[in-house]
């Protein structure tokens, strides 16, 4: 007869894992001698190595007692479901590794690999990154909102930037964050953005739908026009041309534009 210690040695196990087995069910106790210890048999030592080889392949203990107990097919067909299982777990667990993997290169929290690549693009063409972290917490917001649409309107976006005077308007608008209040390049950033407009317009992409709400629309203006200090100055003259808006462009009546602005 064998102590609890020589059992767990013989089974390839600790004596503590022999105690979890008999509390929860798997490992029956034995009857204690008269000096009050546990003594097992060579029966115990074959369960105990049959408990631990399920263990150790992945079987979860909930679902060893029942393996232990079936007949050969229902067994196979155990060992199938629980294989199958695992199976998708590693998918989970591989698909949570890579992003991780993704956040940390640090852009991917919150954002999808569209978005991603297209601030990728405009650090290419040297769009400085203190302007492309002002974009990227504005896309952060929209790709929130439209979740199902934001690869399409990034699409779009790439497509801009096939755009000479797109690629001209980013390149004035990274630099602008160090530009005097008064700098006259700020009609240049309009002259651009207005040619830009038009085209938008005889295109027919002004007015369309784009799945925003208007509250959402004019928190990512005021967004804009808080941490850019020309944003004001440069909305003021577009509009004094006849456009108002950033997020979603808008061309005004002549009956309603603003004849007090301020000239250009």
């Amino acid at each position: 007869m064998l102590t609890i210690s020589q059992l767990a040695a013989y089974a390839g196990v600790t004596v503590r894992a022999v105690r979890h087995y008999h509390r929860i069910g798997l490992l029956p106790e034995p009857e204690r001698d008269r000096s009050g210890y546990r003594t097992y048999d060579a029966g115990a030592v074959v369960r105990l190595i049959r408990i631990r080889t399920l263990a150790d392949a992945g079987v979860p203990l909930a679902r060893v007692q029942e393996l232990l107990a079936a007949g050969p097919e229902e067994f196979a067909d155990g060992v199938q479901e629980i294989d199958k299982a695992l199976r998708a777990e590693i998918r989970r667990l591989q698909d949570t590794r890579g992003r991780l993997a993704r956040l940390a290169a640090g852009e991917h929290l919150a954002l999808p690999q569209s978005v991603v690549d297209y601030l990728d693009r405009l650090r290419g063409l040297g769009v400085e990154e203190r302007y492309i972290e002002m974009e990227r917490d504005a896309w952060i917001m929209i790709a929130a909102q439209v979740p199902h649409s934001i690869d399409s309107v990034i699409a779009k976006k790439h497509e801009e930037l096939d755009d000479p005077d797109m690629v001209k308007l980013y390149s004035l608008l990274s630099g602008a964050l160090d530009w005097p209040a008064d700098d006259p390049r700020i009609v240049e950033v309009a002259d651009i953005m207005e040619r830009l407009m038009v085209r938008a317009v005889e295109a027919g992409e002004v007015g369309a739908d784009d799945g925003i709400d208007d509250q959402f629309v004019d928190l990512l203006d005021s967004t804009m026009v808080e941490s850019s200090p020309h944003a004001a100055r440069l909305l003021a003259i577009l509009e004094e041309r006849g456009w108002r808006g950033w997020t979603r462009i808008e061309r005004v009546p002549a009956d309603r534009l603003n004849t007090d602005l301020p000239p250009s």
